[in-house]
């Protein structure tokens, strides 16, 4: 692999970073949201006839970062760890470094598979870690795990003061967590505890479930925007029946590749802006494919787990008032990450811009306030309020 800042960037919507929610666990593959854009532009990004602000103050230089890593190889000290502490002191709050063998999981991740055992985690209070989604047939579901669940220990060490990246990497097992392997996890429920000991597997990512509601409409529930999620909501829309209105289901969804939240907005878009965006203070611009369904009624569920590239699609579908927007604040996630090759083959994922909803707000450490605002801890009422929403725009039979 080429030393030196990555010459073709894939920017990211989601699905990783310091201090995120997790999407895949067990290897909890994280995915911060950065904006997940591809290596290759697709051609829905366009430049933005805008005038170019000036580098953000929280962003690194990859070129420095390098040089971080090279000089401290030279010492023989650890490169990946200089340039985690480069990245600490750097302000780059998004910013973090992760190992090759960590790094090209997490590749595989959003590719639409990973290795783990089936389950996602989120941070729940200082000390606290807790299960958020259990996958349908994963090892954490048979072994009868469930959402909600406390994380206590992996292979019996404590989580209590760890970060949510640095249970990801004991629930990886610092890159020996192939398939086959086993993992011991500590877990609590209610007043029970237990130790149960999983094998990790090789697992397609269930990112996107779609089910017909009692009254008729559909509902899509997208858990990360993987490779091909997008295509995926498309379908589930021109597939759903005539007239029926759409819940379109992003709780809890902590991003992914922004290409594929931009053909997901083409579901319900007939073209036109999506998001704009800025890299190293380059204006740019996301726009939807032309085609989709304008027509159907739309109501996007929302909550602080929805994160960066769920985000920009949640800003789109609300901004230009195809969806209304039922739940609570969304997490706050509008940061544009690159990732860049650092000398040992260690790569550090760094902030380069932010992205704006199509009326030009800023989502990052702000998040969107949806139309209607339901707060509940489980998210049944939200859920309930969105239905009664659907069906009040003629969504419902």
């Amino acid at each position: 692999m080429p030393t030196g800042p990555d010459p073709s960037p894939r920017p990211r919507g989601v699905l990783r970073g310091a201090a995120l929610t997790l999407v895949f666990a067990g290897v909890l593959a994280t995915a911060a949201a950065t904006g997940a854009l591809p290596r290759q532009e697709p051609t829905a990004l366009k430049r933005a006839p805008q005038a170019a602000p000036a580098r953000d103050r929280d962003t690194v230089d990859p070129a420095d970062l390098s040089r971080a890593a090279a000089e401290a190889m030279a010492d023989g000290k650890s490169g990946k760890q200089a340039a985690q502490e480069f990245v600490s002191r750097s302000g780059d709050r998004w910013g973090a470094v992760y190992g090759k063998a960590e790094f090209e999981e997490f590749e595989q991740a959003l590719d639409g598979s990973y290795t783990g055992v089936g389950l996602s985690a989120r941070k729940a209070g200082a000390d606290r870690i807790e299960i958020s989604r259990v996958q349908a047939g994963g090892p954490a579901a048979k072994a009868g795990l469930r959402a909600g669940d406390r994380l206590v220990t992996v292979d019996g060490r404590s989580l209590a003061g760890l970060s949510v990246s640095e249970v990801v990497a004991l629930l990886r097992g610092d890159g020996a967590g192939r398939a086959g392997s086993t993992v011991a996890l500590g877990v609590e429920r209610g007043r029970a505890a237990w130790t149960e000991t999983l094998t990790r597997a090789r697992l397609a990512n269930d990112d996107v479930t779609v089910r017909r509601l009692d009254d008729g409409a559909v509902l899509i529930k997208v858990a990360a925007f993987t490779k091909g999620v997008g295509e995926r909501v498309r379908e589930a829309v021109r597939a759903a029946p005539a007239g029926a209105g759409v819940l379109l289901d992003l709780r809890g969804n902590a991003g992914g590749l922004v290409a594929e939240a931009t053909v997901a907005a083409s579901a319900f878009l007939d073209g036109g802006l999506v998001a704009t965006y800025d890299i190293d203070g380059e204006q740019r611009a996301l726009y939807a494919q032309s085609g989709g369904d304008t027509a159907r009624p739309v109501v996007a569920l929302v909550d602080g787990g929805t994160m960066s590239a769920a985000e920009l699609l949640t800003g789109a579908l609300k901004d230009r008032g195809r969806a209304v927007t039922v739940g609570s604040r969304t997490f706050g996630k509008g940061a544009v990450q690159m990732p860049s090759t650092l000398p040992d083959g260690s790569v550090a994922e760094l902030t380069v811009g932010h992205y704006r909803t199509p009326a030009g707000h800023g989502v990052d450490g702000l998040g969107i306030t949806p139309d209607l605002v339901v707060g509940d801890s489980k998210g049944e009422r939200a859920e309930e309020r969105a239905r009664t929403v659907l069906s009040g725009l003629g969504g419902g039979s």
